[in-house]
């Protein structure tokens, strides 16, 4: 379901193709190679001058910016457009040498210093006006530059620096919760500050959740990290108003980094903010099943879009280098995760870096252009790619339907890792990932979206671990069921409101009612502790005394102390159901229950039959065309049932497609 109207902003003919150049790096001869490199490679897109600062404005308020002239000057006469930056991503040296004070801290008084990248904190005001006086003149110098297709907003915000505790930081987030709460006393009441002899008589007394002597007030921290998110934010939109004033013709946007690794940054609440959705995807070398998490990461990606198309603004060709064992990428993996990205909505395929440092912290990880040079396979694979992408022209703008969506929310995934809980063992991400990967593995498409997000028209909802919920998302997932959808809530879901406050009464707090079920106890598991449930599945992790309050038992307790109690429940709400998971079934156990989800609310795959390994995603045009995605992870071949015009190998397809081992096909149905 797509929940935005939002238009593919780009000047670019069919699917945007390129990566990040740091032009800087390489003298002239080598610059005037890569433009006629990019041009082999059918390279339409490039990412410039991301970490250009100390280049353009090597002391202060000296200004060089001819050689940029040049390499943009360049790149348009080879008919390639410019994602330009606004070159604030690492201040230079003379700044921070200059203004120490603008450099960030963590909760122990650490200061990050000068010799890596992104060293500002943000809500520095001296550093703002810095990054705002750069932008503003890169705005005047470029915004009428015929390259310009889109402004790059600093890079990857919040990557390194998620939460800065300087007196900067205070400053801002005293002003924030002045914004949020209104009074003292209202934050008193929110932050339960009558424990532990915490409460505040101004606004002025209050800290970041700097290091104490032991537990720091867990609102407090949930809070700074809603104000760490929103102060990356707002300095985002500081920059971006730059642009937008001089520049109201050229869309931006900033780098996310929506994987299952990066945690503190709500980009569900950035989405209005962007002209269009941008995303870094990187495999984790060491998950054999990590063109799931790539699935994950897309689908995402097109929920933080509103279900509109997205650009990947970054991923690798091979190896990366900041993993502990950097695998390279194997036959054909590269073009299988670049095309699995569109297939799930992205109309721009980008990377990591155009060509391959030989100096500096990221020379060891790989590029379109490697240190072999042109007699290699990521080469080939480079140019062999911009050839794909060539023939998917005509799948730009065309979007992703989905039946079934997966609920994810930034707060409970800060909020339930906390410590002070019932177990520190549970990860928020781990627990998203096990019934993703379950409906993955049943060859449905799934929205990723927040509580936030518009949930009518979905045939079912999967809401795993959904802890801190407001009244009004709660009646949004319930509306949901009331309407016809089957909804799937997992334990420690709608424990606490939106201030960490438990909801009393008996779990799961929010969702009772709507579950049917009233859990009395949380009975978590140690660490080698398995029980038994009466299908003969296991689970681990987590049981709890649960009672039956109108919702009947699917699965019980066959041993431990719970036994004959319920573990999984149906309840009917209104037209719809509602299911509750209060354990952590083993794999064979979800899959049981999602099996049951889907046949409950009629949701199928989009082919059916493939063995696992295949993945199939459908796009959709406003032309009513449909473009069916096949990417063959295994190593064997395998027939679809399909017919039309397979856009890579340019064939007619009359019944049966047949997709090699470990490659793709594109095929515009008829």
């Amino acid at each position: 379901m797509t929940n935005e109207c939002r238009a593919w902003p780009l000047r670019t003919d069919g699917i945007a193709y390129g990566g990040d150049y740091n032009p800087e790096q390489w003298p002239v001869d080598v610059q005037l190679e890569d433009v006629e490199l990019m041009k082999e490679a059918g390279v339409g897109l490039i990412s410039l001058a991301i970490f250009s600062w100390a280049q353009l404005e090597p002391r202060e308020g000296h200004f060089e910016f001819e050689w940029l002239d040049a390499v943009l000057d360049r790149l348009h006469a080879a008919g390639i457009g410019v994602a330009l930056a606004t070159a604030t991503a690492s201040p230079p040296p003379w700044l921070t040498r200059g203004h120490p004070e603008i450099l960030p801290e963590l909760a122990d008084g650490t200061v990050l210093n000068q010799g890596s990248r992104q060293s500002y904190a943000v809500s520095s005001p001296v550093f703002r006006d810095y990054a705002c006086r750069m932008t503003r003149r890169m705005a005047e110098r470029y915004g009428d530059h015929p390259a310009l297709a889109v402004w790059h907003v600093d890079n990857e915000l919040g990557c390194h620096v998620p939460h800065d505790y300087s007196d900067a930081a205070a400053e801002a987030f005293r002003a924030w919760l002045r914004s949020r709460y209104g009074t003292v006393e209202a934050l008193n009441a929110a932050w339960g500050t009558a424990f532990w002899a915490q409460r505040y008589d101004s606004f002025e007394e209050i800290l970041p959740p700097r290091s104490a002597p032991t537990s720091v007030n867990p609102t407090q921290q949930l809070d700074f990290a809603r104000f760490s998110s929103d102060e990356q934010l707002v300095h985002y939109r500081a920059l971006r108003d730059i642009l937008r004033e001089i520049t109201p013709h050229v869309p931006t946007t900033t780098n996310f980094m929506m994987t299952t690794a990066n945690k503190w940054v709500d980009y569900f609440s950035w989405s209005g903010d962007m002209d269009v959705v941008a995303n870094d995807h990187y495999l984790v070398s060491r998950d054999p099943e990590a063109h799931i998490g790539l699935a994950f990461s897309a689908d995402l990606s097109r929920g933080v879009a509103g279900g509109a198309p997205w650009m990947l603004m970054e991923h690798s060709t091979s190896a990366v280098n900041w993993q502990p064992r950097n695998g390279a990428k194997r036959t054909g993996e590269m073009v299988r995760n670049s095309l699995a990205h569109v297939a799930r909505g992205a109309d721009a395929v980008m990377f990591f870096q155009w060509r391959q440092s030989a100096a500096g912290a990221e020379k060891y990880h790989s590029a379109m252009l490697p240190h072999a040079g042109r007699d290699s396979d990521v080469w080939r694979n480079t140019v062999e790619l911009g050839r794909l992408l060539r023939a998917l022209a005509p799948v730009k703008g065309s979007r992703v339907d989905a039946d079934i969506a997966l609920v994810f929310d930034y707060p409970s995934w800060w909020a339930s890792e906390m410590e002070g809980h019932p177990t520190q063992a549970l990860g928020y991400l781990d627990e998203m990932m096990r019934w993703y990967r379950a409906l993955w593995r049943r060859g449905v498409t799934v929205d990723v979206v927040s509580p936030r997000s518009d949930l009518s028209g979905y045939r079912a909802l999967v809401v795993p671990t959904l802890y801190t919920v407001d009244d009004q998302d709660a009646a949004r997932i319930a509306e949901a069921a009331h309407a016809g959808a089957s909804v799937l809530i997992t334990f420690f879901s709608g424990i606490v409101d939106e201030h960490d406050h438990v909801r009393l009464g008996g779990y799961p707090g929010a969702f009772r009612e709507l579950l049917g079920v009233r859990s009395e106890e949380f009975h978590p598991l140690q660490e080698d502790e398995v029980l038994t449930l009466d299908d003969g599945t296991r689970a681990d992790l987590w049981s709890e005394n649960t009672h039956l309050e109108g919702a009947e038992a699917v699965r019980t307790w066959a041993d431990g102390p719970l036994a004959g109690l319920p573990a999984v429940t149906r309840n009917s709400a209104g037209r719809g159901h509602a299911w509750y998971v209060a354990t952590r079934p083993d794999d064979d156990g979800v899959a049981g229950v999602v099996d049951a989800l889907l046949t409950e609310a009629d949701v199928t795959p989009v082919v059916t039959g493939l063995p696992q390994g295949v993945e199939a995603v459908r796009r959709h045009g406003d032309d009513g065309s449909s473009f069916l995605f096949v990417v063959n992870h295994t190593t064997q071949d395998v027939d679809v049932p399909t017919a039309g015009r397979e856009l890579l190998r340019g064939q007619d397809v009359s019944e049966l497609l047949t997709v090699p081992a470990l490659e793709t096909a594109v095929v515009v149905e008829r």
